[in-house]
């Protein structure tokens, strides 16, 4: 079983920054590829980027690249997103993913953080 907690959700004015993190309560973390989400209502749930077990390839939504980046500490069981350059676009809440590795999806997911931007 995974648990997942995400953390630094808010409101930021356009342009602005934000970084969001997840932690992770499993002892083999490194053992599962992790993964960023999003939703607004009414909507289906959109993936933004994610990142395998060591760091050595990451992928992003196109709409984020240059904005977003996914990066994670195995020795702190911890996913981050580092989100640049935000517009009202990106307003949704936030999920954290993890998918063990060989297996076909996500199956643990947090609680979700509200992303907020004004215009």
């Amino acid at each position: 079983q995974v648990q997942l907690v995400e953390s630094g959700g808010g409101l930021v004015q356009a342009g602005g920054s934000l970084r969001l993190s997840c932690a992770a309560s499993v002892r083999t973390f490194s053992r599962y590829n992790m993964g960023w989400f999003r939703q607004v209502p009414g909507k289906e749930r959109e993936f933004v980027a994610e990142i395998d077990w060591d760091s050595n390839s990451a992928v992003h939504l196109e709409s984020v690249k240059g904005r977003f980046t996914i990066f994670r500490d195995n020795a702190k069981n911890t996913v981050s997103l580092q989100m640049n350059s935000l517009g009202a676009g990106d307003t949704a809440v936030y999920f954290c993913a993890a998918q063990r590795m060989g297996s076909p999806r996500y199956k643990y997911w947090g609680q979700g953080s509200q992303v907020t931007v004004s215009s």
